[in-house]
C-alpha cells in the first residue's frame, strides 16, 4: 500500500510551554479509514492540525506522499486542497452569508474559474443531500445540516485525504450514522479519512486503523479488535472498553462463547451465540441502484419482491425514498441488519448507488465465507419481475 501521510519524530509545543506531542512517528495508508483516539490532552487534535499545515512542528517533520511539508503560502495552499479538514464545531468553520458562498469559498481561493466553481459546488451538495439549499443562511441549519455544509466545502476542492475532528460531535444518533455513513461512501470511492473521537464503539467498528493516544504520543496502534482488545491498556487511557467487546468478554468468562478476538459487530456477536438448533429457512436480499431506475419503477418493484424490511443506504437513496414516499425501516448499519434479518428468514431490500452497490454484494459474499451461512443476494435491474 502507498504511504499518503508521515510523521517523523513530530514533537508541538504551544505557547504556554505545555507539550502536546512528543517524538510521534506514524505512517498512514492511503484509502484507509483511521480513528485516532484517546483522552482529553492526548494530542489528537494538534496531531490532525499538522496533517493539514494548520500548525507547524516544534521538532520533526510531516510528510506528503513522501515529501516533506513546507510552510510557505503557496505550499500550504498545495496541501490544504490535497488534505480538507472538517473541525468538530461547524460554526468555526462556515462564515458566509448563503451555503453557496461557503461551499464556494475553497475553490474560489484556489482559482477555479467562475463556472468550475459553481458546477463542483454543485456536484458537493447533491453528494451530501444539501441539493436546493444553495440560498439558505449557514446559520438557520440544523447540526447535522451544517456538519454536511462543511464537508461539502472541502468536497468541492477534490481532496485525497479528508480529516474530521470529532466528526459526530452534538449530533443526533440519527444524524451522527448518517455522517458515518457518508464517510463510508467516500471511502469507496477512494478518499482516505482520519477522524478523532471519543465514541469508542464507532471507533471500533468503523475503521480499519485505530491509533490509541495518551500524554502526546502514540500507545498501540493496529485495527480495533488489536486495540481494544487490551481492555487494561483501555483503562489506563481512561477510555471505556466499546460495548460488543465488553459484553464478549463476560460472554466468555461464563463460558458461554469462546474465540482468541472479540466480535467486530453485533452480527458477529449473534453468530458466536447462533445455535445450530436454531438454524433454519434463510431469507434473500435485494439490492436496487436508484442511479439505475426511476422513482415509481422502484416502488412497483416492491410491489413485486417478497421483502419484508427496507434500508436506505447513502444519501441518493435517503432522498429518492423521501421523494417517494417509501418508508424506511434502517438508515445505518444496513448491510448487516438485512443480514442478521435473513438469518431469521426475514427478506429485505437495501437502496442504494454507485460503488455502494458492489460493496453491499461483496459484504454480503464475505459474511458467507467467514460465517459458511450462505445469504442469497439478488441485484435488481430495470424491469425486474418476479419469477
Amino acid at each position: 500500500m502507498t504511504t499518503i501521510l508521515e510523521t517523523r519524530g513530530l514533537s508541538y509545543s504551544y505557547g504556554d510551554g505545555t507539550k502536546a506531542l512528543m517524538d510521534v512517528s506514524i505512517s498512514l495508508e492511503a484509502g484507509k479509514k483511521v480513528a485516532l483516539v484517546g483522552p482529553n490532552g492526548a494530542g489528537k487534535s494538534t496531531l490532525m492540525l499538522m496533517f493539514n499545515g494548520i500548525l507547524r512542528p516544534s521538532g520533526g517533520s510531516v510528510l506528503f506522499r513522501g515529501q516533506p511539508m513546507r510552510y510557505d503560502a503557496a505550499s500550504l495552499r498545495s496541501i490544504r486542497r490535497a488534505v480538507g479538514m472538517v473541525f468538530q464545531n461547524s460554526d468555526d468553520q462556515l462564515f458566509a452569508p448563503t451555503v453557496y458562498q461557503d461551499v464556494a469559498f475553497g475553490p474560489t481561493n484556489l482559482g477555479y474559474a467562475a463556472e468550475k466553481v459553481k458546477r463542483y459546488v454543485g456536484f458537493a451538495l447533491q453528494y451530501v443531500g444539501l441539493f436546493g439549499y444553495e440560498r439558505r443562511p449557514p446559520h438557520h441549519l440544523s447540526g447535522g445540516e451544517k456538519k454536511r455544509v462543511a464537508i461539502a466545502g472541502i468536497l468541492a476542492m477534490e481532496p485525497e485525504v479528508i480529516i474530521l475532528d470529532e466528526p459526530t460531535s452534538n449530533l443526533d444518533p440519527a444524524s451522527s450514522e448518517e455522517i458515518m455513513e457518508m464517510l463510508d461512501e467516500l471511502n469507496l470511492g477512494g478518499k482516505t479519512l482520519i477522524i478523532s473521537t471519543h465514541d469508542v464503539d464507532l471507533a471500533y467498528r468503523w475503521a480499519d486503523e485505530v491509533i490509541l493516544m495518551k500524554d502526546g504520543g502514540v500507545v498501540r496502534r493496529g485495527t480495533g479488535q488489536e486495540v481494544f482488545g487490551d481492555a487494561l491498556l483501555i483503562r489506563d487511557a481512561r477510555l471505556k472498553l466499546p460495548l460488543v467487546v465488553d459484553l464478549y468478554q463476560e460472554l466468555a468468562g461464563r463460558g458461554i462463547v469462546r474465540g482468541s478476538k472479540p466480535p467486530r459487530n453485533v452480527l458477529e456477536l449473534c453468530d458466536l451465540l447462533q445455535t445450530k438448533a436454531q438454524a433454519g429457512a434463510r431469507g434473500k436480499i435485494y439490492i436496487c441502484n436508484v442511479d439505475e431506475v426511476e422513482g415509481e419503477e422502484i416502488r412497483a418493484m416492491l410491489d413485486k419482491i417478497p421483502a419484508g424490511f427496507k434500508g436506505a443506504m447513502g444519501t441518493s437513496a435517503k432522498v429518492m425514498a423521501e421523494r417517494c414516499g417509501i418508508t424506511i425501516d434502517f438508515t445505518y448499519g444496513v448491510i448487516d441488519k438485512c443480514i442478521l434479518k435473513a438469518l431469521i428468514g426475514k427478506n429485505s431490500i437495501i437502496m442504494t448507488s454507485g460503488g455502494m452497490v458492489d460493496h453491499t454484494l461483496q459484504r454480503i459474499k464475505d459474511y458467507g465465507q467467514e460465517s459458511g451461512t450462505k445469504i442469497e443476494a439478488i441485484r435488481l435491474l430495470q424491469g425486474y419481475r418476479k419469477p
